[in-house]
């Protein structure tokens, strides 16, 4: 039989191999010479849906210190930066009450993926057990002497290229086994229009990089997120970052697809296009448009997630408002699109938080009320009804600027 034999009673999916006699699914299409089973494609499809629920979006709690050192906060920075401390805040966070009607998953630092709390529960079952799903953040950070040949862009050092891709197969099979079913990779780019950054040779190193780790990670059963993070160091306009957003996307998903990444299995963690932290202020309904239309441009459909990151702030802007709204903007604009749109955020759900619990056990019910306040908003901003100013937030008090660098 041929698909031309069926006319119009196409089988519907998973039926194909006994109308045709032949096992092929239509999931396969498109993806000749990918060594991923069926089996393995149907789990990877069912964990990216599930992250990209109606409404939620991800708690990025992967930082290597304390939290509390990149809010951005004077106070809240004097939090010793201890394991055990670490360990207090992070459970206080993953038991918050009902977390998982704004949270799908939650992303891991190693550390806190083989941690478990004072009363001796792992982590990652407290996070099953509250009705999200655990990740991890596989990427080992980069040398900021950085590629050979390259500029010094805005963050004071060259372009540059994450470490960790030679132990990433042990490493993503052990994370599966302690329960994490999606990974993060953030390679880094900058934004200097006068010295051509990012350059072509960073754009290929960073796509094809995460394209390995991509195709790595499905084949060990984690979910990717492909994370080429344009941050907005620099006096650029917000057209620059447009521009450069768009050459990045594009490149990688070409190399997604040369690496045989299976799209519906695969997430993406972009930057919002916004102008530099020093360039001329781009209004939230400017940012949405040019945001979506680069999207749109290029970032196939058959991807099921994108999570934007909330990125680096000025420090006369409230981070956490400020990403709901923009996130809100970008819905209200366009309330249909081929995408789960939402967020992938860490200081921007968690600065009230931390400032509120500022290491005290005490103050872990009020540390909880923040952090689910700012999640509802941010489902809210998802749905595109997002009211500006009804999320109580620390606003700029206390603002400093956040530890920079990889982490």
């Amino acid at each position: 039989s041929t698909y031309s034999d069926l006319g119009d009673d196409i089988p519907p999916l998973g039926t194909m191999a006994a109308v045709t006699g032949f096992e092929f699914t239509l999931d396969r299409a498109g993806l000749d010479g990918s060594t991923l089973s069926n089996e393995q494609m149907a789990e990877l499809k069912a964990t990216a849906d599930a992250l990209s629920a109606p409404g939620k979006g991800f708690l990025a709690s992967d930082e290597s210190a304390g939290p509390w050192l990149r809010a951005g906060h004077s106070e809240a920075k004097k939090i010793p930066d201890t394991e055990e401390n670490r360990a207090a805040y992070r459970s206080m966070l993953y038991t918050t009450e009902n977390l998982s009607e704004n949270i799908s998953g939650v992303i891991l630092h190693n550390e806190t993926l083989y941690q478990t709390d004072a009363a001796g529960t792992k982590m990652v079952d407290l996070i099953t057990n509250n009705g999200m799903i655990p990740g991890i953040k596989l990427d080992a950070g980069y040398d900021k002497k950085g590629i050979p040949g390259t500029k010094v862009g805005p963050l004071g050092h060259p372009e540059t290229a994450d470490k960790g891709l030679d132990v990433l197969e042990g490493k993503a099979a052990a994370a599966y086994a302690q329960g994490a079913r999606f990974a993060k990779w953030r390679n880094v780019l900058q934004i200097d229009p006068a010295q051509g950054l990012p350059s072509d040779l960073a754009i290929t190193e960073s796509a094809h990089c995460l394209a390995r780790y991509a195709a790595i990670c499905q084949r060990n059963g984690l979910v990717p997120i492909v994370e080429p993070e344009i941050v907005p160091n620099g006096d650029h306009s917000i057209e620059a970052c447009s521009v450069a957003t768009e050459r990045v996307l594009s490149a990688h998903f070409s190399a997604l697809a040369l690496h045989k990444v299976y799209l519906e299995g695969c997430l993406l963690k972009p930057n919002m296009v916004k102008n530099g932290l020093s360039g001329p202020v781009a209004s939230p309904d400017e940012i949405a448009v040019l945001t979506i239309t680069a999207l749109k441009r290029t970032v196939p459909p058959a991807l099921p997630g994108i999570f934007f990151l909330s990125g680096e702030m000025p420090l006369d802007v409230d981070n956490e408002e400020s990403a709901t709204i923009n996130l809100s903007k970008m819905h209200e604009i366009y309330p249909t699109l081929p995408w789960h749109v939402s967020f992938s955020y860490g200081k921007a759900l968690q600065k009230t938080c931390i400032v509120t619990w500022m290491g005290e056990a005490a103050n872990n019910g009020a540390a909880q009320a923040a952090l689910k306040a700012r999640c509802e908003a941010n489902t809210a901003a998802v749905n595109g009804t997002y009211t500006a100013g009804t999320c109580a937030s620390v606003g700029l008090d206390g603002n400093i600027a956040q530890a920079a660098g990889p982490y």
